[in-house]
């Protein structure tokens, strides 16, 4: 029987390892002593709130969909809340043939519930082949399809180029051709089983806000759901700690831990592995060889986020627009921040824009440099806008790598790869490249793999 006061190491400080670590902490046996090792020199990962012209402005994710509950139950546990917020408006464009049009509304990730809303955004030849849909017979699903190609085929390739791949682009970073429709668009993957017509499955997935709004995030920045949750976990917390080893052991695992030259070995008895796809899987590489395959075939995709602040607003109401990829254009997408959240509505007068780089695939424009790249982001923005004069401020923020991409099967994928740790004495794995992208599934994985090596040690010392 393993002797009380058992270790674990979360290997990740990002949202999902800080949950992890939460979930172990509160699951796991009395005495537990709890670990969160982060390669960086700062926790949360793509959660990160920065001080830029005065107010404080995420330079990655800025805000979680709130019908998933996780990252709501989340905050409002940590006591964050009182301090949630939601958009002052959601009103959002697209542009397409030439000009700004008004995103369509009542879309699941794009497609459409009525092609009566697509006027401007699609030729009226592309709204007749839409109506098709209606028509046609059933188009085979298998166990997953690639979105784009699956809608393609049931509203023709106009609905794809001028609105999924948009809006999927905006999202993952991913193109509509590639993205597994089991991963992206779950709740629409179910209805179309159930209806031959995607039009009608759209209209049974689409879920309208319920008395309240559909986004939200933490005023003053998601670095501070970040803090709270680190601090209710009462986790050590070590920065600048990367992991260079992880190895089974007669116990439990053995890390090492910092650079080559001073390497310290630390012994765990349970181990969650938050961390990207690559990491992960040359950390499993010895000792879990089959999950170490599956997750080295995971890619990713690199952005850039461009933040600019303006003396005046542009002159184009609501939260932002999306540049769907068949335009050529350097921006995919561009947020109006201070309209859309109200507390970065800067008392000085300024208003912040975040404009969205970079598609898998596509890394010619993000070797540009900071200045260049925030001089492109600026005159996109001021030909899809009408902007006027210079941003008085601007920011580069890179993610290389940063967004993995669920391709056709990768539901399957990570059964295997949950498979294969599950053989492992008190291992488990969470993060984005698993379950979902958004906030809310990040979370979601963090939970499951803190429950399980809580339950793991749990069963250990009553054995």
């Amino acid at each position: 029987m393993p002797a009380p006061g058992q270790r674990v190491a979360v290997i990740g400080g990002g949202i999902a390892g800080l949950t992890a670590a939460l979930a172990v902490s509160r699951a796991a046996p009395a005495g537990t002593h709890l670990t969160v090792l982060e390669a960086s020199s700062e926790l949360g990962g793509k959660l990160h709130t920065s001080d830029f012209a005065g107010l404080p402005v995420e330079e990655g994710a800025e805000a979680f969909l709130v019908r998933r509950p996780e990252a709501l139950t989340l905050a409002r546990d940590v006591g964050l809340g009182s301090d949630l917020v939601g958009p002052a408006t959601l009103a959002a464009w697209v542009w397409s043939r030439g000009r700004l049009r008004p995103l369509p509304p009542r879309t699941v990730l794009g497609v459409p519930t009525d092609v009566r809303t697509l006027d401007g955004v699609v030729s009226p030849r592309g709204r007749a082949r839409a109506l098709a849909d209606l028509l046609l017979p059933r188009t085979q699903l298998g166990t997953d399809v690639a979105v784009g190609r699956y809608v393609a085929a049931r509203l023709g390739p106009e609905i794809v180029d001028r609105l999924v791949d948009p809006l999927l682009g905006g999202v993952y970073a991913g193109r509509a051709a590639d993205l597994s429709m089991a991963v992206a668009v779950p709740d629409l993957m179910r209805a179309v089983r159930r209806d031959r017509s995607l039009l009608r499955a759209a209209r049974a997935a689409h879920r309208p806000p319920q008395n309240g709004p559909v986004f939200q995030t933490v005023a003053g920045g998601l670095a501070r759901l970040v803090a709270a949750v680190a601090e209710a976990s009462s986790a050590e917390v070590r920065t600048n700690a990367v992991v260079r080893e992880l190895r089974r052991t007669p116990s439990g695992w053995r890390l090492v831990v910092g650079s080559a030259a001073a390497p310290e070995v630390v012994l765990v008895d349970g181990v969650v592995l938050a961390v990207p796809a690559a990491p992960a899987a040359r950390l499993l590489a010895p000792d879990v060889p089959r999950a170490a395959a599956e997750l080295a075939a995971v890619d990713y995709a690199s952005v850039a986020v461009v933040t600019l602040a303006y003396p005046s607003a542009a002159p184009v109401a609501g939260s932002g627009l999306l540049v769907p990829a068949v335009e050529g254009r350097l921006v995919k997408a561009v947020t109006f921040a201070s309209a859309k959240w109200p507390h970065l509505a800067a008392d000085s007068g300024l208003h912040i824009l975040r404009c969205s780089i970079g598609r898998h695939g596509e890394t010619a424009d993000l070797q540009r440099d900071d200045p260049e790249l925030a001089r492109a982001a600026a005159e996109e923005v001021a030909s899809l806008t009408g902007q006027r004069g210079w941003p008085v401020a601007t920011r580069v923020t890179r993610w290389g790598g940063g967004l993995p991409q669920y391709a056709v099967g990768h539901l399957d994928r990570v059964a295997r790869i949950r498979a294969a740790a599950a053989l492992q004495p008190r291992l488990a794995v969470a993060g984005a490249a698993y379950d979902g992208i958004g906030i809310p599934a990040c979370i979601a994985s963090g939970e499951r793999a803190g429950q399980q090596v809580a339950a793991a040690l749990s069963a250990a010392q009553s054995a």
